[in-house]
């Protein structure tokens, strides 16, 4: 986490089938920068070429300014990356790419793998992401080909994960059984493109497809209609709720919604369980806004711009420090006077994590003058580790926790009250289905049992 704040899920961006891939993926992973800011890296490959290699540390226009990737190709595979398995370092910048017997791969992966499979004879190292687990599994393979190496190594596998593998000739994608992490398929002019979430496959020209189904496992080869099949047994969907409270950039489609539709659904669910006689509505940037829009306008209270968020502070990443993490908060986030003095401020937010931030905001309120400041939060209490690719990897440092007395947490935030979105509320606001709500519900889809990371070897 940072600043209290969950670290996002990662990005993954792949193209088949057009002569400048590798800069089509470049704009597909700056369209999801959001989820992931400490490394990016692309591998591509020309027609009857090798596969090469370019990543760095960093965002993505500080690993390729102007957008450039030094090398044309047909395929690519690229990743934006926050650590949630593995150290936080060049040799963990993904896509990684391996030489094997059977040919080089290189593979981009969101999500963590948990139990113990695949298993690699030969461990890549104790600090190795579980990406780098499944390289060396495909690695030790006996299958003929790639593809089946890949398809043994991966029917093994456990967790959430979405992953795309770019071969000598042709692009993978797989997503776990449940579908917890996200992949989708688009359609571009001669070619295909996998991501993510759709706001990349629009930032490349390409057209939205659909969702890849849970489990399924897919080829695509040069100028060849992608064909697929079922990698696993069939079971129940479960795609990460918080992918739409959080982590999605507005613009995108889950569960054929705008996350911008969806968000403002559950400002309103929010409004109808914990209404508050108020004078204005704020919401914390940016992810909050399309909540606070459904919040105010459930209850016709006006809605104002109150908070500024400073754009320029580049990447943010985990500080230990309590005072040098509140230091952090305060450069990013700072109060209007004139939107608050005097008045009874409702404050919406997406979620509350650690409550760095949360705690900040509602001090620096009372210091402009505030009468009161209610908190509303547009998503149950965040009470329960993800261990399916989100860096919230230990309950006693979640805000919330086990301590379920709203007025509680409340004083703890100096809040005048606090409001959450009931699950029920938020399911609603999804158009109900079936998710994974692990990280408020502790239920979770997959037996978590011990982190792949800690155990392969």
């Amino acid at each position: 986490m940072s600043g209290g704040r969950p670290r996002e899920a990662c990005g993954v961006v792949a193209v088949s089938g057009h002569p400048e891939a590798p800069q089509l993926v470049a704009e597909g992973l700056v369209a999801l920068q959001h989820r992931g800011q400490e490394s990016a890296g692309v591998a591509y490959r020309a027609r009857g070429g090798p596969i090469r290699l370019e990543r760095g540390m960093g965002l993505v226009l500080e690993v390729f300014p102007g957008l450039v990737v030094p090398g044309e190709g047909s395929f690519a595979v690229g990743h934006v990356r926050y650590s949630t398995a593995g150290t936080s370092d060049l040799a963990n910048a993904q896509p990684l790419l391996a030489r094997t017997h059977l040919g080089p791969v290189a593979l981009a992966h969101n999500g963590n793998l948990v139990e113990s499979a695949p298993v690699a004879a030969a461990p890549p190292g104790p600090d190795a992401s579980d990406t780098a687990l499944v390289l060396a599994a495909v690695a030790e393979s006996r299958a003929p080909s790639l593809e089946k190496a890949l398809e043994s190594v991966l029917a093994q596998a456990r967790g959430g994960f979405a992953m795309a593998a770019l071969g000598p000739d042709r692009l993978w994608a797989v997503r776990d059984p449940r579908g917890i992490r996200p992949l989708v398929l688009g359609r571009l002019e001669g070619g295909w493109a996998l991501a993510s979430e759709t706001c990349a496959l629009d930032a490349m020209g390409a057209r939205t497809i659909r969702e890849i189904d849970p489990g399924e496992f897919m080829t695509i080869e040069d100028g060849a209609a992608p064909r697929s099949r079922r990698l696993f047994p069939r079971e129940a969907a479960a795609p990460c709720i918080f992918e739409a409270v959080y982590f999605a950039r507005p613009d995108s489609l889950v569960a054929g919604s705008t996350v911008h539709a969806l968000r403002r659904r559950m400002g309103g669910e929010l409004a109808a369980e914990h209404p508050v006689d108020a004078d204005v509505v704020l919401a914390v940037p940016d992810s909050s806004v399309s909540a606070a829009e459904g919040y105010a306008a459930a209850l016709n209270l006006p809605l104002e711009q109150g908070l500024i968020r400073n754009r320029y502070l580049g990447r943010a990443f985990l500080e230990p420090d309590p005072l040098r993490r509140d230091a952090r908060v305060r450069r990013k986030l700072a109060v209007i006077p004139s939107a608050v003095a005097g008045r009874r401020v409702v404050l919406v937010d997406d979620s509350i994590v650690r409550g760095t931030t949360a705690r900040h905001l509602i001090g620096r309120m009372w210091e402009a003058g505030a009468r009161e400041v209610h908190l509303r939060i547009a998503a149950p209490p965040y009470r329960h580790p993800c261990h399916y690719g989100v860096d919230t990897s230990r309950a006693q440092r979640l805000f919330a926790g086990e301590r379920p007395d709203p007025s509680a947490l409340a004083r703890e935030l100096l809040a005048t009250s606090l409001g959450y979105l009931s699950l029920e509320g938020l399911v609603r606001a999804m158009g109900g289905g079936s998710h994974c709500t692990a990280c408020f519900s502790g239920q979770y889809p997959v037996p978590v049992g011990v982190m792949a990371g800690a155990t392969l070897a």
